[in-house]
């Protein structure tokens, strides 16, 4: 989760959000559109996690910032265990 983070925050690392991403999710995305850096994130806390096999999930709330307004993302994602590697599935926006 803070290495995807990481990935949007600093922009241009496309190619890394996709290899992260579960495939049949990541339908129709692109590593340029995932590069663009189009608001300034300023902090990550991770609220919960856990796992069960190979399911797992992070509950967190991301701070960011466009055109110098301030917003708070909510999320829940959901990771699935593949090949030893954990892959974004999706998450629920609260």
């Amino acid at each position: 989760m803070r290495s995807r983070y990481s990935a949007y925050a600093l922009g241009g690392y496309g190619e890394y959000l996709l290899k992260t991403w579960f495939p049949p999710m990541a339908a129709g995305l692109t590593a340029i559109e995932l590069s663009k850096h189009t608001q300034e994130w300023l902090s990550l806390e991770v609220l919960g996690s856990g796992a069960k096999g190979t399911k797992g999930w992070v509950e967190f709330k991301a701070t960011y910032q466009i055109n110098g307004v301030t917003s708070v993302m909510y999320e829940r994602s959901i990771f699935s265990l593949i090949d030893e590697r954990w892959l974004y599935v999706g998450g629920e926006i609260k």
